[in-house]
Parts: structure tokens; sequence; C-alpha cells
């Protein structure tokens, strides 16, 4: 293992590398440009080829046609361009393809601003594109879990043979942090008898999405939908940090994820037995983090780079049981700890002179 200090969207494209990683499609877009940057410069190395397509539409059907290979493919974009790469993604899902989607979420709507945002989390975790299909959706805070993620991300997307997102931001994509380059464990052998590699002695395979008869379309989809609730069942994934004796929560992923402990450490320092739970898979929500605490807890308080969207899957998780509130920041600004914790008091109306 080998301790290294690398921006956040480098750590991507080596963890990309070391997961046998060999071919990229893609297309620029700040802030993500330095995936394709690195691998640009590392691939010839590693025997792996890198096409910058003509556009993001390009670049994820690209992406289908390689992964019917059976080769790991990845790409990498940032929220427009992400946008753009929604049919595809809907077709690959539908073609139950393993490939992996790097979206290092930057400001919207719109073209929005180049600052961290969490805006894209409905549409990671809802299906961005036409039809019912889902994307499974995994949420790093820090430079090792961009590391660790990527190369979990490989394995669930052959695991399940579905397309698995990456949801970043401009904060950790462009931060610089220390991470630990870990060789990656054998991966298990998954069921390889769909990859197009020329009929050599057998029947040829076809890989489609369209269905001939309506009873051909419900029994694709039911298919489809019984992949996704088992990936409900066994791939709920979450950090929790201080929740044994909590009385109130934080529910955050991602960069505010990392402010919120923060914002932990602070509230126990005044007495409020304040807890956190950080999202690690955004689809499938973990619900089974609330659980414990629905008849526990006294208040919840979503921290969010947005409007307000991942305070819909609490209150849903929770059954409105909690009362849930949502604290946010948008355009690229950054909460501090101080600020969360100031709204968990007021809306709580905690004692916030209170020390232990």
């Amino acid at each position: 293992m080998e301790r290294v200090l690398m921006k956040g969207n480098e750590i991507i494209g080596e963890a990309a590398i070391r997961s046998g990683c060999r071919l990229f499609f893609g297309y620029p877009i700040t802030p993500s440009t330095e995936v394709i940057e690195y691998l640009s410069a590392k691939f010839p190395d590693v025997g792996g080829t890198i096409v910058q397509a003509e556009d993001e539409i390009g670049a994820i059907n690209m992406c289908y046609g390689a992964a019917c290979t059976g080769n790991r493919v990845m790409t990498a974009s940032s929220s427009p361009g992400v946008s753009l790469k929604q049919e595809g993604l809907s077709y690959s899902a539908a073609a139950e393809l393993p490939m992996v989607v790097v979206n290092v979420n930057r400001c919207g709507p719109g073209l929005g601003g180049l600052g961290p945002a969490q805006s894209d989390y409905f549409q990671a975790t809802k299906g961005g594109g036409h039809g019912d299909y889902r994307l499974i959706v995994l949420a790093p805070s820090k430079a090792q879990e961009l590391y660790d993620y990527t190369m979990m991300a490989f394995d669930l997307a052959e695991k399940y043979r579905n397309p698995v997102m990456i949801l970043s931001d401009g904060f950790l994509g462009q931060t610089m942090e220390p991470v630990i380059l870990k060789e990656k464990p054998a991966s298990e052998e998954y069921d390889r008898n769909w990859i197009v590699n020329g009929a050599k002695g057998r029947e040829k395979r076809i890989i489609a999405s369209y269905s001939l008869t309506n009873e051909i379309g419900e029994e694709n989809n039911l298919r489809w939908e019984a992949k996704y609730k088992t990936i409900e069942e066994q791939e709920q994934q979450w950090e929790e940090f201080q929740t044994d004796d909590a009385e109130y929560l934080l529910v955050s992923y991602g960069t505010t994820g990392r402010i919120c402990k923060s914002t932990v450490i602070e509230a126990r320092k005044k007495g409020i037995k304040l807890g956190l739970i950080r999202p690690i898979t955004l689809w499938p929500f973990p619900k089974k983090a609330f659980a414990p605490f629905m008849d526990k807890v006294k208040g919840i308080v979503t921290v969010e780079l947005n409007t307000g969207q991942m305070i819909e899957d609490v209150e849903l998780a929770v059954r409105c049981k909690p009362e849930t509130h949502l604290f946010r920041r948008q355009g690229g600004m950054l909460p501090t700890e101080f600020e969360i914790l100031e709204f968990v008091e007021s809306k709580f109306n905690l004692n916030s002179d209170k020390e232990v």
C-alpha cells in the first residue's frame, strides 16, 4: 500500500485503473475534467484505450457498445453533461450493461456554476432518463472513499449487471487529500454468458432493450423490478456517527456529510445529544438505518446543497414520525458546522448555553 497526496478526480482515475478498467469514453467538462486528463496520461502505460468523444451523447453510447464486450468501462462528466447521457443510461440499464458513471456535481439548474452542489440527487436516484429503471448510486465524502467506492462501483456493476454512479461534487473532485492506494482484492466471478465477443462455436447472443410484444415487455420489466428489489434489500450502506444516545439526528451525505461530523462534535460540547446518519448508497437509500430511531429521536435535520431533495427519502424512511427539517445552502456555497448547529438549536428550541 502506498500513501500519496492526490486530487479527488485523479484518485477516481487511479482507482479505475487498479480495478481493471481499460476503456474510458468521455468529454471534458469542469469540474470533472481531471478524470479524463489523468487517464489520458496513465492509460497508455497499462494498455488502456481512451476516447474523447464528440459530445456526452456519443460518450455514453460508446460505453454501451464497449460494455457489451464484458470489459470494464467508465465515463465521467458533470451535471449538464450527465443530463445529456440520460437516454444512454436508460438504454444501458435496460440492456443490463455494467458500467461506472462519475458525476462531479456542479451547481444548477442550467449551466449553473462550478461550486459544490447536491442538486443532481433526484436525477441520480430517481432515474433521470425514461422508463422504470434504477442506477446504484454511491456518495463518497473524502479522498479515501473516492478510491474505495470507485473500486466498489465496478464490482457492483458486474454483480448486478447495472450501471453504477459515483456522485461526487466540485469540492471533492478538486480537493487534494492523502489517500492510501490499496491493491484491489480479487473480484468475485460473475456470469459472463451474456457478453458479445464473437459467436465462436455457440449460438449468437443479442443485447437489446426493445420488447417486440407487450407480453415480452411486461416480462422484462418484472425481471428488472425483481433485480432492483434484491439490490434494495442487500446493498443499503450508511455510516453512523455518535448515534448511540442521540436525541436529534443530522442526515447528510458527501461533502456536507463530513461537515456534519464537526457539527455533531460541537453540539456534544454543549451537551446536545446530536448524531449523524450519512448515507453511502443514495440508491438504494438506506431506509434500514432509520428503523432504530423512529420512536427514539425527537427531531431530524437533513443538510443538503439544494432546495431539498434527499429530505423526501428521509421522510419516507421515518414515515414522517420524528419532526424533520431541511437546512440548505445553494449556488456552490458550503455551510459551516456552526451554521448547521445554530439551525438545529433554533428549530428544536435547545439551550445553546448548556455546557458539558
